[in-house]
């Protein structure tokens, strides 16, 4: 039996590409295409194509995604944003970061936004609404779009955990006015730091967007508003190139594993595992998440048998102090803060290992 088992495994996830990715970024350094050339473009049109859009943007972050969907959508002071509080901070951050207000409502089992929350949420002030998709599992977006269409409400959609899922057929990024996707080292996509896309169907949200990662340069003589810097590294789009191609065979192994997961753990009943896929929701598990009763002994537990584990977000957002979200009430959030724990859960993970896992699992709710 493997006597370690890590969260994941950056490491060999590089070696088992290593001769592809060295000569990709030799092959970039040769040419002394470092910013915005051919990789980015390649990379950008490749990602347009596996989701069915017409536009991506690549950008260095996909906090930036956001941030420039927002922007580019025209929100901005006296606004609200819907979202959530179970969720990275990123998806908070961009609203205040465009000088709105966050409105913060709950979950469903799915530990996605409650479409049935939504419209007692809605304001004559709310201008947009995020759905995070977590864990690499898609909102329900036939009701959230539905409510937004009613209301006159643009959505952005955060994809960051999700590039590759689908509902009812509809790929993650492809259903609301943009979506935003990271491609940060843990990420089911990801390169060797930081980076993100938004894509669209609208080439006036396209265009903002590509304006606001250059500084707002048209050209190198023509600025056309105020922006940032928030390009996509040449050298990283050349590795993500190459990590897009396996992309579908990575996902179908996430989904392998996940059902090992779910067969395996089913007779334990201390603990509740993630949704199944049906025929509506194509999951790609971003990450393997239990709600799981003791979570805090059984992650020491795993700990000391050198299966490494992740308790995400043990304090909700609503309860930071620094980010003046306390007047929300969200019970059934903060419950989940204290039940949710993620296991392995990454294409190079090996049966045996997974298998470990499990085992170690059992052996703490049997008291073994």
């Amino acid at each position: 039996m493997p006597n370690e088992v890590r969260f994941v495994n950056y490491s060999l996830q590089y070696q088992n590409l290593k001769k592809e990715i060295d000569a990709a970024m030799e092959d970039v350094l040769n040419r002394g295409d470092l910013i915005l050339r051919q990789d980015v473009e390649e990379f950008e049109n490749s990602v347009a194509s596996f989701i069915g859009v017409k536009h991506a943007v690549s950008l260095n972050s996909g906090t930036d995604a956001l941030i420039f969907a927002l922007m580019a959508a025209g929100i901005g002071p006296g606004d609200e944003v819907i979202t959530v509080s179970h969720t990275f901070v990123a998806s908070i951050s961009c609203i205040v970061h465009c000088q709105a207000t966050p409105v913060l409502i709950e979950v469903g089992e799915d530990f996605n936004m409650d479409a049935d929350k939504l419209e007692q949420a809605i304001t004559p002030k709310t201008k947009a609404i995020i759905p995070v998709y977590l864990n690499g599992r898609m909102c329900d977006m036939e009701k959230i779009m539905a409510i937004a269409e009613k209301h006159n409400l643009i959505v952005v959609e955060d994809s960051a955990q999700a590039l590759g899922a689908k509902f009812k057929g509809k790929s993650s990024g492809s259903i609301g006015l943009a979506g935003c996707f990271s491609f940060y080292p843990a990420k089911i996509l990801n390169c060797f730091g930081d980076g993100g896309m938004l894509t669209t169907n609208n080439p006036e949200i396209a265009e903002r967007a590509t304006l606001l990662r250059d500084h707002g340069q048209k050209t190198k003589t023509e600025i056309l508003c105020y922006g940032f810097t928030s390009r996509l590294d040449n050298l990283q789009a050349a590795v993500l190139n190459i990590r897009l191609r396996r992309l579908p065979e990575n996902i179908r192994r996430r989904r392998e594993i996940a059902e090992i997961y779910n067969n395996k753990l089913a007779d334990i009943p201390e603990i509740k595992l993630p949704p199944a896929p049906d025929d509506h929701y194509f999951d790609v598990y971003q990450n393997y998440v239990l709600k799981a009763q003791k979570r805090d002994e059984l992650f020491a537990y795993l700990k000391e048998k050198g299966v490494e584990t992740l308790i995400k977000d043990p304090i909700p957002n609503h309860w930071q102090p620094g980010l003046n979200l306390s007047h929300f009430v969200l019970p059934y959030t903060e419950q989940l803060a204290k039940e949710v724990i993620s296991l392995p859960m990454y294409p190079e993970l090996t049966n045996e290992q997974v298998d470990y896992v499990i085992n170690c699992v059992h052996g703490f709710y049997s008291g073994q």
